[in-house]
């Protein structure tokens, strides 16, 4: 039997969670959270910013899309925090994993080669998915995969510290790392904009903040350098996206910051002070974050994980795992968390299907149910059921492993 608190691990035999002992069913509201993030992943936003270019005057349309994208560089959508509260999750299972190996006898230096073991698997998968369609390989570490591994083997090391060293390791890394970009030298005045993929419209920063700017910041110029050591069609020169490798930094102390609410649900302190306090720092988080950014001190960027934007995005995910632990756990709301469980209990498999298959799962029904198939509410609403469609297939994939007791894990 294996704990499902685990977010990544290999192949293994396991019972699900309603058949396990009382103290692993508290770890319900865990995989019903990392569930309800996966789902959200794979419906890729359920297709609203397409169906919103049918209604361009709706202001609901427009808010449903543009919450359903990514911000393009200063702000959060609700999209945005997926990805951090997914990594929030890798900090929160580990010190259930720990005590889970320690309690079959690993050693220490074992489980730190299996850290590093995962981490490698993690890094060179993200890479494998990159690269689906390209001529060769794509090196690329951007990815909340590699992101992960990168920061893997350092969370694990972090794990058998003190909760104190735990937080001025986090202050530490954000610290350091908004240093990096405040020394990092501002945009030259005649830099040819364009050449480094922004238009002329694009809102640029100003003044102090102008450090954080896309493209011309600190982690641009170290990826540069860096991923031109890999063999590359053409010489790498910018992301589209602004999406840095050095990212795996700050959203470490984003691992962290799971680590440490881990450490919390794992304690002994009766469950409403543990919801309360989960509330507390993430509502402190959510205002700290905010104040930095009013300061003009760093903005909150989620593509190059700008420090506000860690402290930001850790109190929302934090306040978001108190709502579930509080549901599940505290008031035993449960039966509602099924289909998230399912999908909790595997994360890597459905993140490897919405990666590789989505095309091929659309294009099945369309090849036999009729090429109009997704427009039985009218075309402008097609985007939505061709997503829900999809969405559905993997998670009865994910079903059909749930009831054969198989959870895929690294």
């Amino acid at each position: 039997m294996t704990t499902s608190s685990d977010p990544v691990g290999p192949v293994q035999q396991a019972e699900p969670p309603e058949s396990q002992p009382a103290k692993a069913s508290r770890l319900l509201s865990l995989d019903a959270y990392r569930g309800a993030i996966m789902l959200l992943m794979a419906s890729s936003g359920l297709g609203l910013t397409q169906v919103a270019r049918n209604f361009p005057e709706s202001r609901f349309w427009n808010f449903l899309a543009e919450q359903a994208d990514h911000a393009a560089w200063v702000g959060c959508h609700f999209w945005d925090l997926i990805q951090p509260a997914f990594m929030f999750m890798v900090g929160v299972a580990l010190p259930w994993s720990v005590a889970n190996r320690q309690a079959r006898g690993s050693r220490y230096s074992q489980m730190f080669l299996h850290a590093l073991w995962r981490s490698l698997v993690l890094v060179l998968l993200a890479v494998f998915l990159s690269s689906t369609g390209s001529r060769q390989t794509t090196w690329s570490f951007n990815n909340v995969l590699a992101q992960i591994g990168l920061g893997y083997p350092f969370l694990f090391l972090i794990a058998f510290t003190k909760p104190r060293i735990q937080w001025l390791i986090a202050a530490a890394l954000l610290f350091g790392y908004w240093l990096l970009f405040a020394l990092h030298p501002l945009p030259p005045p005649g830099l040819d904009w364009t050449s480094v993929g922004i238009k002329p419209d694009w809102p640029f920063l100003g003044g102090f903040e102008a450090h954080w700017e896309k493209n011309a910041n600190f982690a641009t110029r170290f990826d540069q350098w860096f991923l031109n050591l890999f063999p590359r069609e053409t010489s790498y020169v910018f992301n589209p996206g602004g999406y840095q490798t050095l990212n795996f930094i700050p959203s470490l102390a984003t691992m962290i910051f799971g680590l440490l609410a881990g450490g919390l649900m794992k304690s002994h302190l009766p469950l409403p002070q543990k919801v309360s306090r989960l509330a507390g720092f993430g509502f402190a988080g959510v205002v700290l974050g905010l104040v930095i950014s009013w300061a003009d001190l760093c903005p909150i960027v989620k593509r190059i994980w700008t420090p506000a934007w860690a402290i930001y995005s850790g109190g929302w995910v934090t306040l978001m795992l108190a709502g579930f632990v509080a549901l599940i756990d505290w008031q035993g709301c449960k039966r509602w968390a099924f289909p998230c469980i399912v999908a909790g209990l595997n994360p890597i498999t459905l993140y490897c299907l919405w990666q590789l298959t989505p095309g091929f799962v659309s294009g099945t029904f369309k090849t036999h149910l009729g090429r109009q198939i997704f427009e039985v509410l009218g075309s402008p609403y097609a985007p939505i059921l061709q997503n829900l469609a999809v969405l559905a297939i993997f998670w009865l994939i994910l079903l059909w492993m749930y009831r054969r007791k198989v959870f895929v894990r690294i």
